[in-house]
């Protein structure tokens, strides 16, 4: 008994978390810092957890148009993403910087570092709205489109991009929330967005309520619906007087070359990474899709199922980057390094029930999406590889949470290209086509570029370099 009390606590006390030549205090009360450390994961971890479960129930109400349906909406998420990754690596950069000045308690600099971003972001977005718009049906007959998805697929990216608009001033409005530790605002903003999306959902795809029967087209209008609900609160958040972030329209376009040349320093290498992932998972699923419109729409399905696994990482990931960056700030990387080690041991924990849901309730999951006994069964089987990449992509998504919060975006873009861009298609193709394994063959890479980010970025943690970075 007193062997296992002393692994529990070299395991969950945070004096044991960290190695005597790292430590710059003595300060290190377990209770203290676990209530921290939850009082802004719970909102974010949330947030995340609840966005995939409404991402989960749109996929089964898109599938209830048909197998067909979810193939074409799953063709639209890769090029979207691409036009998306600009948005992303500012959202990261904006995110690390106001957390950064929250430790240092410096409101002024943290405002201005919003009202820069953020008006960049909005003209950005309309221009490539207009590209997409241009370029729809060719990028999509390139990402894998046939003619039996071509003519859901266009209409649906093109609503979509048009709420990338809105989308794009409640992302970077939310990073910023979420470095000075407002998760609960963010979770509210993003909970009511996806219940419109939810609600209108049901409403346009079948026609309820004496509403017209829309399929694919009323599953992207619902989608940009959410999405001005989400810029309206986001903007809203910023309105209340007294709080940590205020944005006033008179700070719009001033801009302070200083903390301008930051951002483009966290932001280029942000933006690498993210191109490095949108080529990467654009590669992939075009070379899924290649497979015919049965094997991509079983795949996409699954990928709506993996979602799960990837809100837990990403909800703890966030109160990993919040804190990290506030102590970094506060001079305390000590405290930074002990807040990263207890976000994995939430992960860890959680992992646990991913796995037995996903190995002992897999072909349950799959029924929820299609009736078809293929599609169930080769569905099933993929879920079994889920459970083993689980626990790898929960632990590596919060290691990467750390980084990023750290402001060491350029070491991530450089795992990114390894992992999603080089390992990931390579070991996608030959396994689908010359070894012949098919969509298994599309999983099992997915499971060695799990490890391989895993690996890469739980050495850096481990190392000084990342806690190191000037912002």
């Amino acid at each position: 008994m007193n062997a296992l009390s002393t692994v529990f606590r070299k395991l969950l006390l945070p004096e044991h978390m960290i190695e005597d030549s790292r430590k710059l205090g003595n300060d290190y009360p377990a209770g203290e810092m676990y209530r921290s450390f939850v009082k802004i994961a719970w909102p974010a971890l949330m947030e995340s957890v609840l966005i995939g479960l409404v991402s989960f129930v749109d996929s089964i109400m898109v599938s209830s148009v048909g197998e067909i349906a979810v193939a074409a909406v799953g063709l639209t998420n890769q090029p979207r993403l691409l036009f998306y990754a600009i948005f992303l690596s500012l959202s990261i950069a904006v995110n690390a910087m106001v957390a950064r000045r929250f430790g240092e308690k410096d409101p002024k600099r943290a405002n201005q570092c919003l009202a820069m971003v953020l008006p960049l972001a909005i003209l950005l977005c309309a221009l490539f709205t207009g590209i997409a718009f241009a370029i729809s049906e060719p990028l999509l007959y390139f990402a894998g489109a046939k003619e039996d998805t071509i003519g859901m697929a266009i209409p649906y990216f093109r609503i979509t991009m048009l709420g990338m608009n809105f989308t794009v001033i409640s992302l970077i409005i939310n990073a910023a929330q979420r470095g000075c530790g407002n998760t609960r605002i963010s979770m509210t903003t993003n909970l009511s967005a996806n219940l419109v999306n939810v609600v209108f959902n049901a409403l346009l795809i079948n026609g309820l309520l004496g509403f017209p029967r829309l399929g694919v087209i009323g599953a992207a209008i619902a989608t940009m619906l959410g999405n001005i609900s989400a810029a309206v609160i986001s903007i809203l958040s910023l309105c209340k007087k007294g709080r940590f972030l205020q944005l006033s329209l008179r700070d719009m376009f001033r801009w302070d070359p200083v903390q301008l040349k930051t951002i483009c320093s966290i932001g280029s290498g942000s933006l690498v990474e993210q191109l490095f992932m949108r080529f990467g998972f654009f590669s992939y699923a075009k070379l899924v899709a290649e497979l015919g419109t049965m094997e991509f729409a079983t795949h996409q399905i699954v990928m709506s199922i993996i979602t799960l696994s990837f809100t837990v990482g990403d909800g703890l990931g966030v109160a990993s980057s919040a804190l990290v960056g506030q102590n970094l700030g506060r001079k305390r990387p000590d405290i930074s390094i002990i807040y990263g080690k207890i976000g994995q041991r939430f992960g860890a924990a959680i992992s646990i029930l991913l796995v037995v849901i996903f190995t002992f309730l897999g072909g349950v999951l799959v029924r929820l999406f299609s009736d078809d006994p293929e599609v169930i069964r080769v569905g099933r089987h993929l879920l079994y590889i889920v459970a083993l990449t689980a626990p790898f992509q929960v632990s590596q998504v919060i290691f990467r949470g750390c980084l990023n919060g750290a402001g060491d975006t350029k070491y991530t873009a450089v795992v990114s290209f390894i992992s999603i861009a080089l390992v990931r298609p390579v070991l996608t193709y030959l396994l689908c086509y010359p070894v012949g394994l098919g969509v298994y063959g599309a999983w099992i890479s997915l499971f060695f570029d799990q490890i391989t980010r895993f690996g890469f970025t739980m050495h850096r943690f481990g190392g000084t370099s990342w806690y190191k970075k000037k912002i």
